[in-house]
């Protein structure tokens, strides 16, 4: 995923004192999982640590509920993951049930699609909903569902619906000539209005959801229900999509492997995601976690093994 030249040394630390975290944000593909789409036996083990610090670790990713499977087993506590570019906050534990769904209302998502096929003809759309993602028939096999309905935008987010209809949840926009963040500019500038659009694939490929959903609102929302404030957070990410969220965290790093633009919103940087960069950083903030513990105890300092 990544689009800048990897960080292979020590993480570059954050300026000034940070409060102790109570929560850790981490985005998945190109932050915490490697370009294998695997998690490292190092990062499964630096997330339990965390988790019996006594901090929270939330996933934050574009993937659907249905692409989860690869970090289910690693969820602690909570069971939650925001997921969808935060359109959807899902209970892992429970099998990805839906908790708190921000749909894109279907005559938002059809105002973009008149205006994307207006500013740049040859655009292509999916409709990806909590039941599942539907495409018209010249959208990329990226991750073909067999399931899935063949048909125009249009017709897929018709507004004559009932309301049993499922909510969408982001509007898929492809493009197969521009460059991945000329059309991502050319989008928000010409359907901005309408709705929020973000990228996180190295192609041309735009995500869109609701007007003002977002990773990081929907996170804001997630600790505000836990008393958490943003300077008691430290979030992770590589792309576009994450940039929201490292600017709201009181503490955020960009990959080694990141997008120019996310190295410039974050606070700190780390190394690359095939270097477990967000391990790296866990492993610091639990056993500073420690440290000061111990202090407060009294007790001798044990020898760090991170």
């Amino acid at each position: 995923m990544g689009e800048d030249g990897a960080v292979t040394s020590a993480p570059q630390r954050p300026d000034g004192q940070t409060p102790a975290p109570r929560l850790i944000a981490t985005d998945l593909d190109g932050t915490l999982l490697r370009d294998d789409k695997s998690v490292s036996e190092r990062t499964v083990a630096a997330l339990a640590a965390a988790e019996e610090a006594g901090v929270e670790v939330f996933f934050v990713t574009g993937r659907p509920a249905r692409w989860m499977d690869v970090v289910s087993d690693h969820v602690h506590g909570h069971g939650l993951a925001i997921c969808a570019n935060g359109a959807a906050v899902v209970d892992l534990h429970a099998g990805r049930e839906f908790v708190l769904v921000r749909a894109l209302p279907r005559a938002a998502a059809l105002s973009v699609v008149e205006a994307l096929r207006a500013a740049a003809p040859g655009t292509s759309f999916a409709v990806e909903m909590t039941t599942g993602i539907n495409y018209e028939p010249a959208y990329p096999p990226f991750f073909k569902d067999p399931g899935a309905i063949l048909a125009t935008a249009e017709k897929l987010l018709q507004e004559d619906t009932d309301d049993s209809a499922a909510p969408v949840l982001k509007l898929l926009a492809h493009h197969n000539e521009l460059a991945p963040d000329e059309f991502l500019e050319l989008a928000r500038s010409a359907a901005g209005s309408y709705a929020s659009i973000t990228r996180s694939s190295p192609t041309a490929l735009l995500e869109i959801s609701g007007h003002g959903v977002s990773k990081a609102s929907t996170l804001a929302l997630c600790c505000a229900e836990r008393g958490i404030s943003p300077d008691e957070v430290v979030a992770f990410g590589d792309m576009p999509n994450d940039i929201e969220m490292l600017d709201w965290a009181g503490t955020s790093y960009a990959m080694g492997n990141a997008h120019p633009a996310v190295i410039a919103a974050a606070s700190g940087r780390t190394t690359a995601n095939d270097e477990d960069g967000v391990a790296v950083v866990i492993e610091r903030i639990v056993a500073e976690r420690i440290g000061r513990r111990q202090q407060d105890s009294g007790a001798e300092l044990p020898e760090r093994n991170f």
